[in-house]
């Protein structure tokens, strides 16, 4: 795992992650980037900033028809208004509507109550935590799988914590590596690990088995 991340920070250096100017951005970021790519969700956030609809007392003056239209952009915009005005209900209803009260929140206390909120799943939650709470909660992805399973380093099973468990045994509880080392993932996968990967260009190529098996077989 360090080996991996050392190779990776070598080739793409600090991507200074998550994208967001404040800890409530990076939670709507959070939640719309499911199922669609940033580029989407940039422009869904680009519309609910001039519609003063960034920001808690935003989302919550603005009916969910009119937050769907807003956020159409990051696709499954209705389900997404739904999950956004889950969102605010437990802040209001667990932290007193206060947005330092939820991420000053025990971490294992604010995982299950984001996870008990509708919409809100294991990556989206963790996301939530590292990014926007400063937690050391490792996000696992469909990137994260991909890279690692090419790499032939996976868990027993292809669940969501025995993924986590197999970095958080390997890694020290660091918020900001897990926020790098995530980061590095996701560079990785978008430049060189594609879904048709470009293994002559991989930095981890020597380390890969799949990496060299397709690499042979083209030669």
């Amino acid at each position: 795992m360090a080996d991996a991340f050392e190779r990776l920070l070598a080739a793409y250096g600090q991507q200074h992650w998550w994208p967001g100017d404040s800890p409530f951005e990076v939670i709507v970021g959070a939640i719309l980037t499911q199922q669609t790519a940033w580029a989407n969700v940039e422009k869904a956030l680009a519309n609910l900033l001039p519609a003063n609809a960034l920001s808690p007392d935003g989302i919550r003056a603005t009916s969910e028809g009119e937050l769907a239209a807003l956020i159409r952009p990051s696709g499954f915009y209705r389900g997404k208004a739904r999950k956004l005005k889950a969102f605010i209900a437990l802040l209001d209803e667990r932290f007193g509507g206060d947005l330092d009260s939820l991420v000053a929140a025990p971490a294992n206390e604010l995982r299950a109550a984001l996870l008990a909120t509708h919409g809100i799943g294991p990556e989206t939650a963790d996301s939530i935590l590292l990014y926007a709470a400063g937690r050391p909660y490792f996000v696992i992805d469909a990137y994260t799988r991909r890279i690692f399973s090419r790499l032939g380093i996976t868990p027993a099973d292809d669940a969501y914590g025995a993924w986590q468990r197999l970095f958080t045994r390997e890694l020290p509880p660091d918020a900001a590596l897990f926020n790098e080392y995530h980061a590095l993932i996701v560079e990785h996968a978008k430049r060189v690990c594609r879904t048709v990967p470009l293994c002559e260009a991989c930095v981890l190529l020597d380390v890969c088995p799949a990496g060299r098996a397709a690499s042979s077989l083209s030669a």
